[in-house]
């Protein structure tokens, strides 16, 4: 696989094999996104590379426009309080090591905040087949498709 110079934090392994420095994981802290931090941080550990765990909370804007979400508003604190417990969730019972984690969390429409993040440098996005979507199973492996059709970046899927 040839990757395109925008991947330049890569490193060189012996053999001449590229492997990844920066791990984007974006989560909804389904059992299927958990499963792909558990893959992301066996990963991480094995090639000395950085994890950045990655939650979008779901902006009614996202899906419905502003003029249908119209008074379904959520303050700044109740993003950042739903943010910090979802990555709290997603990282229970789950052990980094000595991994370097940083965690972030952001509003919006899932699949377009995840495209947004992956620009900031990704070497790899591990993410999971399918989660929650607005009605837990409408919208299964929707945001995983998006990602994979909208992004030059390798996305790893883990089932």
């Amino acid at each position: 696989m040839k990757l395109s110079e925008k991947h330049s934090s890569q490193i060189e392994c012996k053999g001449g094999m590229k492997m990844f420095k920066r791990i984007l994981v974006p989560t909804d802290v389904s059992d299927s996104s958990r499963h792909a931090l558990i893959t992301a941080l066996k990963l991480a550990k094995q090639f000395n590379s950085e994890v950045e765990l990655f939650h979008v909370t779901f902006s009614p804007e996202a899906y419905l426009g502003y003029e249908m979400s119209y008074g379904l508003i959520m303050t700044p604190e109740q993003i950042e309080k739903i943010g910090e417990a979802a990555l709290e969730a997603a990282l229970t019972g789950i052990d980094v090591g000595d991994v370097l984690l940083q965690k972030k969390h952001t509003s919006g429409h899932p699949a377009s905040e995840i495209i947004e993040e992956i620009k900031r440098d990704f070497d790899l996005v591990v993410m999971g087949s399918h989660g929650h979507g607005i009605i837990a199973g409408a919208f299964l492996g929707s945001v995983t498709q998006r990602v994979l059709a909208r992004t030059q970046c390798p996305v790893l899927v883990v089932k």
